[in-house]
């Protein structure tokens, strides 16, 4: 039986190609991931690993203790705890560390990196061992800085230079003292560092001579351990903590490994998507082969061999197809990971340097999936085929599935179908974080409820085809028959394509939906013509709005100032804005009360209202950093929105209170409205700062929107890897049922139909194969984009359902063309067939 499982492989090498093919594409994503993830998650650790050399123990501030009515005081490191810690016992060196946001421009005047990471930092004394200096000097007082050797060859510069800097606002020019080389994890992922001596550093990043962290580093011969248990006993109690080098990297390298789990579970999700269309292309292909050798098997049957023995055959012959599928498929996979390293790389992100990883396990996952898979897919089709009598199969009445399998299966399929629509709806009905596991649930019941009741689907909807059939004479007329001769071949064709198109399209609905929704939130909160804050949405310096309040057009202007305040033994962020104008840049809507704030009077949204049980005239304390006291009257209360919530009370009497006072962001109103010439004249006041956005309420929308049209171009291009799949899967179906269909073929020649006649037949019987997928997936894709959007309606009050009508024709015109396309080879290995050699058939 072994033997004659290979000879059956080597007998039909041109059929099992597809197959192959579909396995291989799957298995070369997996492993694929598998790499890439792997690759960068070395990479990263191992740079963060390097980045802690020079800390053996880290001291940091502990977070504020609020108690009561009182707002805890920020911890601090200071110079007189720095100098203690570099005199412990074990201590070799002390180093006070200063850190926060720092956009450079390169020459064009462009923020460098990305705004996220783009940070600054001080350089210790005249020599600091965390950054060699490859060219150049030490800074020395405010206009000097260095900048990391990366950001240098990005933005062209060299030490001497003039460069832009903004920390939290206005433009500084330092001048450039020195290069040096890092190690640091952002500057390795794209992004920017630049470096000022520790005063000037304290001054811009408003630490007032205390520092962010302090490391130490560990004498000769003095453990780690032992130094942290030395710096233990200096430490002010509740005010700071140390934490071993050792355990940093470690730290770093579980955050990293965690990110990249995200990146690699996501991935190895649309890996299974692959996997899981390809299954069917398998199922069928054994399907077809078995039913082809329906008479050889029996035969093996009557001269003894036993049922387990002919599932063994054909899983053998699944085996060998999935061995040589997963080889061929590991090997693309690590081309795969190479690729998207460099695709990475291309598109701006940057992995630091370091070989492919191709670990054992990615090697075993690969082999794994490819045979398992097949052999799984081949179970079925081989158990079928064991079980027909050897009489009945020579005989070929086994052909037809009896009424009561159609029964069963269409039972089996409405009862899944059922339970899948039930659980979805009940989904809609719980709030997002609830709504979730059973929406997945449903979504995946229904799939499969589909899928087996996809032939009964199958006659209806192929039949709605028949007018347009009949345009194409007698071929179209014998496509169609064709296409519902056997209901479960074409299921299965169909089933792979509906599968991708539900996915696609209901991303697409959610896509449209979310854009509309946050257009919606952009516009309906707010009536400032511009919104301006930090590129990486830190904190504003108090000049930017002085400054653009003296600009010319400038009607009304409110800051956006946040600090936390203790109310009713709660700590709450309240907001502080211009009293006299936050009502003419505003749009929100007031349930109670009027919209009034000034001195002690003060507005809330319904959310925190409801939690405090206000309305409008209520009164109660407010405790702030400084620990005063003020009494505040709610003066109304309105609608939250995404933009707009929490407790709003005027500037002048929040600010008194603040240490160091910062803005969220400035809202501003023009005298001509939203223009390109005032958008350029707050620009230019502020110094054609690249560190700060000026946003009418289109950017807004566009930059939100912007994170979702980025997604969704990705998850396009990972699905089409399922699209592609299911492609091979149509081409496998009607090339073997072309093959079946030999001798059928070859006596419609003989009666008249031309090799043209041939051709269109095949052409329309996929053409209608893939439309019946394309509206299956179609209308599946709808209900879930419409589900989901019910789960997301309840996080934003703004989201209602939107059909983009004109992607859902790009969608079936697609499923059309993957038809016509797919329909090329095998239309055209029919219509070569030799009449006669096909009649001659069996």
């Amino acid at each position: 039986m072994f033997r004659t499982a290979l000879r059956n492989v080597l007998a039909h090498k041109a059929r099992l190609l597809m197959t192959v093919l579909a396995v291989m594409l799957g298995v070369a994503f997996v492993s694929g991931t598998l790499v890439f993830t792997n690759t960068i998650s070395d990479a990263y650790q191992k740079s963060s690993a390097k980045g802690f050399d020079q800390v053996d123990v880290a001291i940091r501030p502990e977070g504020r203790q609020d108690t009561g009515d009182t707002i805890g005081k920020e911890p601090r490191l200071t110079g007189a705890l720095l100098d203690k810690a570099a005199k412990v016992q074990g201590a070799k060196t002390a180093i006070g560390v200063v850190s926060g946001f720092t956009a450079i421009a390169d020459k064009n005047g462009k923020l460098v990196g990305d705004g996220f990471q783009s940070q600054g930092g001080n350089y210790w004394r005249t020599e600091d061992p965390r950054y060699p200096i490859v060219s150049g000097h030490a800074p020395q007082g405010a206009a000097q800085v260095l900048i990391d050797s990366k950001t240098a060859e990005r933005a062209g510069y060299k030490v001497g230079d003039t460069v832009r800097l903004s920390i939290d606002g206005p433009v500084l020019t330092p001048k450039i003292t020195g290069i040096f080389t890092t190690d640091d994890g952002n500057v390795a992922a794209g992004g920017s560092l630049a470096l000022f001596d520790t005063a000037t550093a304290q001054r811009l990043f408003h630490k007032d001579g205390s520092y962010d962290e302090i490391d130490v580093k560990a004498a000769s011969g003095t453990r780690q351990i032992a130094l942290r248990n030395a710096l233990d006993e200096i430490l002010p109690k509740d005010a700071a903590s140390t934490i071993t080098g050792k355990q940093l990297a470690d730290d770093q390298a579980r955050q990293i490994a965690d990110a990249t789990s995200s990146m690699r579970t996501a991935l190895l999700v649309f890996a299974g998507i692959a996997l899981f269309v390809g299954t069917f292309i398998i199922a069928n292909t054994f399907t077809m082969l078995v039913a082809q050798r329906t008479r050889e098997l029996a035969l093996l049957r009557a001269v003894g061999a036993s049922r387990r023995q002919v599932t063994r055959s054909v899983l053998i012959e699944a085996f060998a197809v999935g061995a040589v599928a997963a080889v061929t498929g590991l090997v693309a996979g690590i081309g795969v990971g190479a690729g998207l390293r460099s695709l990475m790389g291309s598109l701006g992100g940057t992995v630091p340097d370091g070989p492919l990883v191709i670990t054992p396990g990615t090697v075993v996952t690969a082999l794994a999936v490819g045979v398992l898979i097949t052999m799984l897919a081949a179970w079925l089709p081989g158990r079928r085929a064991a079980k027909i009598p050897p009489v009945a199969a020579m005989s070929s009445v086994h052909a037809k599935a009896t009424t009561k399998s159609l029964v069963v299966r269409n039972t089996i399929g409405a009862l899944f179908a059922a339970a899948g629509i039930a659980t979805v709806l009940y989904a809609t009905t719980l709030n997002s974080s609830d709504g979730q596991a059973p929406m997945g649930l449903g979504a995946v019941l229904l799939v499969i409820g589909v899928f087996v009741l996809t032939p009964l689907l199958s006659r209806p909807l192929i039949a709605a085809a028949a007018p347009l059939m009949r345009v194409f004479g007698i071929a179209g007329k014998l496509a169609r028959q064709n296409s519902v001769r056997n209901p479960r071949r074409t299921a299965a064709t169909a089933s792979a394509l509906m599968i991708g198109l539900t996915l696609i399209t209901g991303l697409t609905v959610m896509a449209g939906s979310l854009q509309n929704a946050i257009d919606k939130m952009a516009s309906s909160a707010i009536k400032a013509d511009y919104v301006v804050s930090m590129a990486n949405r830190s904190e504003l310096s108090p000049e930017v709005e002085k400054t653009l309040r003296t600009t010319d057009g400038v009607t009304a202007i409110s800051p956006l100032r946040n600090a936390p305040a203790r109310i009713e033994d709660e700590t709450e962020y309240v907001t502080g804005v211009n009293g006299a104008a936050i009502g003419k840049l505003t749009d929100l809507t007031v349930d109670d009360g009027t919209f009034k704030v000034g001195g002690s009077q003060v507005v809330v949204d319904d959310e925190t209202a409801k939690h405090h049980h206000w309305k409008a005239g209520s009164r109660f304390t407010a405790a702030y950093e400084d620990g005063r006291k003020q009494q505040l009257t709610v003066t109304g209360v309105y609608q939250s929105t995404e933009m707009m919530r929490g407790i709003m009370l005027d500037n002048a009497a929040l600010t008194p209170h603040l240490s160091d006072p910062g803005d969220m962001q400035v809202m501003v109103k023009m005298s001509d409205g939203a223009t390109a010439s005032a958008k350029n004249a707050l620009e230019k006041a502020l110094g054609d700062n690249p560190a700060i956005q000026v946003q009418d309420k289109q950017d807004i929308s566009n930059s939100i929107a912007q994170i979702f049209t980025l997604m969704l171009n990705m998850l396009y291009g990972l699905l089409a890897m399922a699209v592609i799949v299911a492609v091979l899967g149509v081409i496998n179906t009607l090339a073997m049922s072309v093959f079946e269909r030999s001798q059928e073929i070859g006596m419609l020649r003989a009666i008249g139909l031309d090799r043209k006649g041939i051709k269109r037949m095949v052409r329309l019987e996929s053409l209608v194969i893939s439309l019946f997928g394309g509206v299956l997936g179609i209308g599946l894709g709808v209900f879930f984009g419409w589900a989901a959007g019910e789960l997301l309606g309840t996080k934003m009050a703004t989201y209602e359902l939107v059909l983009p009508w004109g992607r859902m024709a790009v969608f079936l015109a697609l499923a059309a063309v993957v038809g016509v396309l797919a329909a090329l080879w095998p239309a055209r290995r029919a219509a070569r067939l030799n009449m006669l050699t096909a009649i001659k058939s069996e």
